[in-house]
């Protein structure tokens, strides 16, 4: 009778006292920093560009829809000839348009914060505004993209500034400097609101008539006096006089002051208020 060679149990080694040691002793890594931590919201904000690329179509078709429409309907009737409107057009267009587009902030913020994306958030060991400034840095690369495909397509159409290459970026910093105040607002409204469709609304009811009872369709002068004072206080006219003075190679003055101040006043008004929503919601 054959016996069955029988294989031993190797025995199960005990963890070491100083590997456990190792494991709990373990420092943390170091905390983000804020600019670190707003960075990567604002890469977050690409990466949603980059899977659905539709998001470009505001930035891109609507600009170019826009510039075409208003200078050859209007730029014969308005200036004698499409050509000669749009010299006094495109830096009104240029802002109307980037400056529609920034209520999408909001409708960002509003869509993550009915997803849930939002409570993930708050529970991260980072700076508590990166979220909402990750949005607007995100949003600024969306503002450089439409701002670029008007001026390029006026070029194209026959524009030329007086300001040269130096005058058109710096009409261009001054508006993104302008739009990244402006988005607070939208932010607020994202965080305040129910629904995306509230967000848009409420943004569109504010944008609109800023818009059009500015200097960027036509110049003030031709309207009554009334309107005239009432256009000369609207902050869209101060971007779009003084983004118009740099692309034509003069100095803005007054109007540059006034948007600076205003800029500075909105992200000061705005930005405590959004937080303070954030943190309550």
């Amino acid at each position: 009778m054959t016996t069955q060679p029988t294989t031993a149990t190797p025995e199960l080694s005990a963890p070491r006292t100083d590997d456990l040691a190792k494991v709990f002793i373990t420092e943390r890594p170091p905390r983000p920093s804020a600019w670190s931590a707003s960075v990567t919201f604002g890469w977050r904000a690409l990466l949603k560009i980059k899977h659905v690329p539709e998001q470009l179509f505001d930035v891109t078709l609507f600009p170019i829809m826009m510039t075409l429409m208003f200078t050859y309907l209007f730029g014969g009737a308005l200036a004698g000839s499409p050509t000669d409107y749009l010299q006094f057009f495109l830096p009104g267009i240029l802002v109307v348009s980037i400056v529609m587009i920034t209520m999408y902030t909001g409708l960002s913020v509003n869509t993550d914060i009915e997803k849930g994306v939002f409570d993930r958030f708050r529970t991260l060991p980072i700076w508590r505004p990166a979220p909402m400034v990750g949005y607007l840095l995100g949003d600024g690369f969306r503002y450089a993209i439409a701002s670029t495909v008007i001026v390029v397509m006026g070029l194209i159409l026959g524009y030329r500034p007086q300001g040269g290459p130096t005058g058109v970026l710096a009409g261009v910093a001054v508006l993104l400097v302008f739009c990244f105040a402006l988005s607070w607002i939208w932010t607020m409204f994202g965080l305040l609101l129910r629904s995306d469709k509230s967000v848009m609304g409420v943004s569109m009811m504010v944008i609109m008539p800023l818009t059009f009872l500015s200097s960027a369709y036509v110049d003030p002068s031709t309207m009554p006096n009334w309107l005239e004072a009432l256009v000369a206080v609207n902050p869209i006219t101060f971007a779009v006089d003084s983004v118009r003075s740099l692309m034509s190679g003069e100095w803005p003055g007054t109007d540059l002051v006034w948007l600076s101040v205003l800029s500075a006043a909105l992200i000061a008004i705005f930005g405590p208020v959004t937080m303070r929503l954030y943190n309550r919601k």
